[in-house]
Order: C-alpha cells, then sequence, then structure tokens
C-alpha cells in the first residue's frame, strides 16, 4: 500500500518532467528548422555567388575572354547555344519527372525547379553529389529518400551514355581517326591500351548494373542487415526494361545536345577542327569530366585544363578553346545555379 502511494505521488512529476522535455525537444525542432528554412536559401545563394565570382576573376586573360565573349553574341549560333540550355534542362527535367512520377504525382513545372535547386546545391559538392539534396527539396517529406535512389537511376543513366560514346570516341581516335595520328599518341601504346579498355570494362559493368536493378533489390532483400535500406529503395524494383530504356534514351539525347552546344561555341570562338573530329574529342572531354574528381565550384579550371589537352592535339588557339569552355560553363551550370538558389529562398525545406 505504501508502494502504491509512492508511486502515486511520484507519476505526476514524472509526466511533468516528460512534458518538459518534449516542450524543449519541441522548441529545439522549431528553432532548427527556422534556421534551415530562413537562413539555409540565402546562405547558399551567397555563397554560390562569392565561388563563382572568384572562378572567373581568377581565370587567365580574363579580359581577352571577355571580349571573346562579347563579340560572339553576334553569331547566331551562339544564341542557339543559350537556347539549347533549355532543352537540356528540359529533357533532364522530363527525365527526373518520369522517375518521381513512380513514388507521387510530380507535373513538369515542378519537376524543373527541382532540377535548378540540385544545380544550386551542387556547385558545393564533390562529384555533383548535392544534385541529390538538391532536387528532393521538392519531393514530398514522406518520399525523399526514395527520391534519391530515383535521382541515382538518372545520373547511372546519364553517366552511362557519357562513358559509351566516350569509349567509342576513344577507340576512333585511337584507331579509325588518320589525322595527327602521331600526335594523339599523348600516353605510350600500352597504357593508352590500358586506358581504353579499362573504360570499356567499367562501362559493360555500368551497363550491367544499370539494366539489372530489380535484381538487385531482389538479392538485397535476401539479406535481413539490409532490409531498412531496401524498404527505401524497393520502388527500383518496379522500373521495367521499358523504362530503363526510355531513360536512357533522354540521356542519350540530352547528351547530343550539350555535344552539339560545346561543338557550336567552338565555331563561334573560331576553333577550326574538322566536324567529326571536334564530335569526338568532345566525347573524350565528356567522359574525362565524368571521371576525373572535382567540385563544383572549382570546376570551371579543371574544364578548361581538360579541354585544352584534349584540343590541343588539332589547334593552337587556347584562348579560343579556354573561352568556350568558360561560355559553356557559364550558360549551362551557373545560371541554371542561381536559378536554383534563387528558387530555393522561396520554399520551406522542413516542415
Amino acid at each position: 500500500m505504501l508502494v502504491n502511494n509512492k508511486s502515486n505521488e511520484t507519476s505526476p512529476t514524472l509526466s511533468l518532467c516528460r512534458r518538459q522535455e518534449q516542450n524543449k525537444q519541441t522548441s529545439l525542432n522549431k528553432s532548427v528548422r527556422i534556421i534551415i528554412n530562413y537562413f539555409f536559401g540565402p546562405l547558399l545563394f551567397l555563397v554560390i555567388s562569392y565561388s563563382l565570382y572568384r572562378q572567373i576573376s581568377n581565370q587567365p586573360d580574363l579580359e581577352q575572354r571577355w571580349v571573346q565573349i562579347n563579340g560572339g553574341w553576334k553569331d547566331w549560333k551562339f544564341l542557339v547555344v543559350i537556347l539549347l540550355m533549355f532543352v537540356n534542362w528540359g529533357i533532364e527535367s522530363r527525365k527526373w519527372q518520369l522517375l518521381v512520377n513512380h513514388v507521387q504525382h510530380f507535373s513538369f513545372a515542378r519537376a524543373f525547379k527541382s532540377v535548378m535547386a540540385g544545380c544550386s546545391v551542387t556547385m558545393l559538392t564533390p562529384n555533383r553529389i548535392g544534385e541529390y539534396g538538391g532536387r528532393i527539396l521538392y519531393v514530398g517529406e514522406e518520399n525523399r529518400i526514395k527520391a534519391i535512389s530515383l535521382s541515382l537511376v538518372g545520373s547511372i543513366s546519364q553517366l552511362l551514355v557519357t562513358m559509351v560514346m566516350g569509349c567509342i570516341g576513344l577507340l576512333y581516335l585511337r584507331y579509325l581517326s588518320h589525322i595527327n595520328s602521331g600526335e594523339l599518341a599523348v600516353l605510350p601504346e600500352f597504357w593508352g591500351d590500358v586506358l581504353i579498355y579499362l573504360s570499356i570494362g567499367l562501362t559493360v559493368i555500368y551497363l550491367l548494373f544499370y539494366l539489372r536493378l530489380g535484381w538487385l533489390v531482389r538479392m538485397m532483400e535476401r539479406l535481413p542487415s539490409l532490409q531498412k535500406i531496401v524498404n527505401h529503395i524497393r520502388v527500383l524494383d518496379e522500373f521495367s526494361d521499358r523504362h530503363l530504356v526510355q531513360i536512357l534514351f533522354l540521356s542519350f539525347i540530352r547528351y547530343l545536345v550539350f555535344v552539339l552546344q560545346y561543338v557550336l561555341m567552338l565555331q563561334v570562338m573560331q576553333i577550326e577542327i574538322p566536324l567529326g573530329i571536334c564530335f569526338w574529342l568532345m566525347t573524350v572531354f565528356y567522359l574525362v569530366m565524368a571521371i576525373a574528381p572535382s567540385i563544383g565550384f572549382i570546376e570551371l579550371p579543371v574544364r578548361v585544363s581538360a579541354s585544352w589537352v584534349i584540343f590541343k592535339l588539332f589547334t593552337t588557339n587556347e584562348l579560343g578553346v579556354g573561352t568556350a569552355s568558360l561560355s559553356i560553363w557559364l550558360i549551362n551550370i551557373v545560371v541554371p545555379a542561381i536559378i536554383g538558389s534563387l528558387l530555393i529562398l522561396s520554399i520551406k525545406i522542413v516542415k
């Protein structure tokens, strides 16, 4: 009886402590939400703006490159490159819309905003990892973890296209192109062959991985330790071969668009390389950019250096090649990143 009385006396005290603890936790969560929702967007915009300013201002021969860019406005090809930017990101938005529709209804406009948000966040992360975090901001909170796996499908499809075309470009330039064939031996023959066949081997592995996503999920289901992960990626088992090929086809069309953009910009900058050779050089360039480690806010020097290493085999116009890389980077990366950072200002990241 005494024990019961003691229990009755302490119960209200324990309940009061629990309520105080819950109120404290709720207040803390509210403060975190306020910080994330109202400070993350402006901070992201400021960091991106500063990093872009630093990258551009540190470019060598910047004044001469701006003169070339200003002169390029008069060429209709420059305007086509700008218009193709919207085609480029429109295709990516359609691809993202098709992927997210597996977990929730997603309009094209919402998909476009989501892709732009991904462009902004990816500027601050290595190898565009932040793209996933930016895109899921427009996905319902209950579907965000699933959306990450869906975003990976889209990224793998784009990487797969880049690797396939890059391997074909390497083979063409090594064995089929007779123009400046002696100058193509940048690496010794043995290491050149190793690079080509290693790239082909990795491409085949990626292709098998991509076409067997459902099989991978079913294999993981057999391991009890992976059940929590499987619950979030089981949506991948819903993709039929037709859906995967559809996503791969959109990735291929998008790839052709940004290769065409670069080829046109090189012509604007008066880089005189035969069209066929220029196309295959671009495939090798994008292969290098896909596998080279980089961070968005310091990517420009890597792009400029890689483009010159590849194109100097066929041209001596280093300034034109660097200006073309700068222009494409501004059009395809910087403009969408700025748009995305402004869009993030208008949404609540955590509800």
